[in-house]
């Protein structure tokens, strides 16, 4: 076991029974207090741990840093310094926190400096990315979505259980949590128009992911085998890559998702690592047929984390809508960085890639409005008199995921947007 996951350790720090961040997690994001410039921080409770004052401080001697790795705007020079040395802050921080240390737990003076409230501070995008794959790994998702456009006979295509189909996303247009949306407008056609219109789209829709962060670089031609992968992934994080649908049916032949996408995705401000993730390992679901030599993996590379979505209407009270699971995917993260970079495809510090859309296989835990009201033929019903076939203005869509295990939870906070009326 890792110690800094202990389920025994204990902080003397607060932190309620509910919260996403015991001293188990120890996430790692990136801060702003009102003029003062980004820092990098961690997370206990409620608390912002500002990571810099703490190096400036001496707290982490030993562990070679520079200078200035917490003093920035990203988690990318910090990632950048390697596993080692990243690991070695989370361990050292959840030695400072528990509950026997009284290193900081006496200096009245400096923690005034090192906590913060999270209600006082400006969450920014954790990591700059700077490319951003998204897959379509979930088997019940791949299969609704044929199923709905094609024939439940012939939901999947012949290539999706050969190997993790994906695209190439806009990593610019990725927003952190708190970010307003505005609707995008775009060309639509449906099945009665002669000839496209130009417009808003009338079928918003969110889709509820998770994604990981790399967080070590490959050069061009060099490949990563399911062996070595989680050797480049720095960590977790929560996702939601927004869609337009009809812009999407218009335009996604023959080339796939252009417009109907890469007008925001949304990320949440903390990245857990994979370390903290190790309690919530499971197996994954049997695939047959058989998978090529390079996609195939031992041990468990699937991670129990419970998933939720809730929509607000404006001035209305909020209703969870979808329950699913991180498990509810059919590749895993060892094989999409596989398959990923087989070719020689080059990775880099930050780069993100997103699981597509996580469904499980009963209808209250889809991961998008497209099948919880199957293409809109069926009304969500939320709390109050509000009715829903796809997300609308004013509605703010709030995505939650933690694990738990042992009496210990670990979560990602949540992304949380609002959808404004396109200009």
């Amino acid at each position: 076991m890792i110690e800094a996951n202990n389920p025994s350790l204990k902080s003397w720090i607060h932190v309620k029974a509910d919260s996403d961040f015991p001293i188990q997690n120890l996430p790692f994001g990136v801060f702003k207090k009102g003029d003062d410039s980004p820092k990098v921080a961690s997370i206990i409770g409620d608390q912002v741990i500002n990571l810099h004052v703490l190096l400036q401080e001496g707290f982490f001697e030993g562990i070679e840093l520079p200078l200035d790795v917490f003093d920035q705007n990203s988690l990318n020079p910090f990632i950048t310094t390697g596993k080692k040395m990243t690991n070695a802050v989370r361990g050292r921080l959840s030695e400072l926190l528990r509950l026997e240390n009284q290193e900081l737990q006496t200096n009245n003076h400096l923690k005034e400096k090192v906590f913060i409230p999270v209600s006082e501070v400006e969450m920014l995008l954790p990591v700059k990315v700077g490319d951003y794959t998204d897959f379509y790994s979930s088997e019940q998702h791949a299969f609704n979505v044929g199923s709905m456009f094609r024939d439940p006979e012939n939901a999947l295509l012949p290539n999706w259980k050969h190997m993790p189909v994906g695209y190439h996303g806009r990593a610019c247009s990725i927003v952190v949590s708190g970010t307003d949306i505005l609707r995008p407008k775009g060309q639509t056609k449906s099945k009665e128009q002669t000839s496209p219109v130009f417009g808003p789209t009338k079928r918003l829709d969110f889709e509820l992911e998770m994604a990981f962060i790399v967080g070590k670089s490959t050069t061009l031609g060099e490949s990563v085998g399911t062996d070595q992968a989680e050797e480049f992934i720095f960590g977790f994080t929560l996702f939601n890559d927004w869609s337009a649908r009809d812009i999407q049916t218009w335009e996604y032949v023959p080339l796939g998702p252009f417009l109907a996408k890469n007008f925001a995705s949304s990320m949440s401000p903390w990245v857990v690592t994979i370390e903290a993730m190790e309690p919530f390992r499971v197996s994954g679901p049997k695939q047959e047929p058989e998978v090529l030599e390079y996609l195939s993996y031992s041990g468990d590379a699937h991670f129990d984390v419970k998933l939720e979505v809730y929509i607000e209407p404006e001035g209305e009270k909020k209703t969870k809508i979808t329950s699913s699971n991180y498990r509810n995917v059919y590749w895993n993260i060892r094989q999409q960085l596989a398959h990923h970079t087989v070719n020689g495809c080059n990775i880099n510090v930050g780069d993100l890639y997103a699981s597509g859309t996580i469904s499980g296989k009963d209808s209250n835990s889809f991961g998008s409005m497209l099948e919880l009201s199957w293409n809109g033929t069926r009304a969500l019903s939320l709390e109050g008199e509000s009715q829903r076939l796809f997300v609308e203005d004013g509605d703010t869509v709030t995505v939650r995921g933690f694990g738990e295990r042992e009496g210990v939870r670990i979560g990602f906070g949540e992304v949380t947007n609002k959808i404004l009326k396109a200009k």
